[in-house]
């Protein structure tokens, strides 16, 4: 009898539980714009992090709020590219702008040439416990360590690590400039760039912020913090900061004189076509 009892109390609390429930979900229930799946469906799904949002539900609902606002600017997705964007476009009825392509540009010239080994790492095999213990096996603790954190996350399979240098590189043609690797590189090394005209680029490829004597004795291609690029450069694309000067895309006219004028080749120049002498020398 008391088993009856117990039984049937607990159902009823159970059933008032529920219609409680059912309430409570209608009457807080937050109705999401059907676009949001529509633009979703259209995305890749890589949930990178690149376009600015935690993920893809996120890039997908900030596109219909700029819609809604009349306009997609700086809404982009890198995985996807144009042609996502313009089925984004096509789906919400809103032009979006245009967007020069970007790349991952990993900022270190320590080659184990250039950066001798100091020490010998002994412990898990990351670039962010490296990175805990100092300036890892190099005397130089701003460079690429070289253990592939960036790998790993790299959804295109656009980064490796060079066998012989020990230092990231960046296929370009896979490259979508997710930034992907940049977050997840401790050391800050690996930039987001435009890739450039005809896939141009000028940049300092190092992120040394010691004072000249002390990062030109870690690595001999080092950034000595001689302002020599700073005074060479006409068009004020070039700044320094602790030590490291830095190129200013969206400034540099990709005139190469900072480059000729670095005492340690610590500012590169991608992609130009190879000089009549320069050519002819090397023949």
């Amino acid at each position: 009898m008391y088993i009856i009892i117990a039984v049937v109390v607990l159902g009823i609390i159970g059933l008032l539980s529920a219609l409680i429930l059912f309430g409570a979900s209608k009457k807080f229930a937050v109705e999401e714009d059907p676009r949001v799946g529509q633009v979703q469906e259209v995305l890749p799904g890589a949930n990178c992090g690149g376009c600015g949002f935690a993920g893809c539900v996120g890039f997908a609902e900030g596109c219909v709020k700029g819609a809604d606002a009349g306009s997609l600017d700086g809404l982009y997705c890198n995985v996807g590219g144009e042609k996502c964007m313009k089925k984004i476009s096509d789906i919400l009825g809103v032009a979006s702008a245009e967007h020069e392509p970007m790349v991952a540009v990993v900022r270190c010239n320590g080659t184990c040439e250039n950066r001798p080994r100091t020490a010998v790492y002994d412990g898990r095999m990351t670039c962010a416990n490296v990175a805990a213990c100092g300036a890892g096996e190099t005397g130089c603790g701003f460079g690429c360590m070289g253990m592939g954190d960036c790998v790993n996350v790299c959804p295109t399979g656009a980064i490796t690590v060079n066998a012989t240098t020990g230092i990231a590189e960046v296929n370009e043609d896979l490259c979508n400039g997710c930034g992907a690797c940049s977050k997840i590189c401790p050391r800050g090394i690996i930039e987001v760039r435009k890739k450039g005209p005809k896939n141009r680029r000028v940049f300092v490829c190092c992120v040394n912020k010691d004072k000249g004597p002390v990062a030109k004795k870690a690595c001999t291609a080092a950034c000595i913090g001689c302002s020599l690029c700073v005074m060479e450069c006409q068009f004020e694309a070039i700044t320094m900061e602790n030590n490291c000067s830095y190129i200013d895309f969206n400034k540099c006219r990709l005139c190469k004189k900072c480059v000729e004028v670095c005492p340690t080749h610590a500012i590169h120049a991608v992609n130009f076509p190879v000089k009549k002498e320069e050519s002819s020398t090397k023949g």
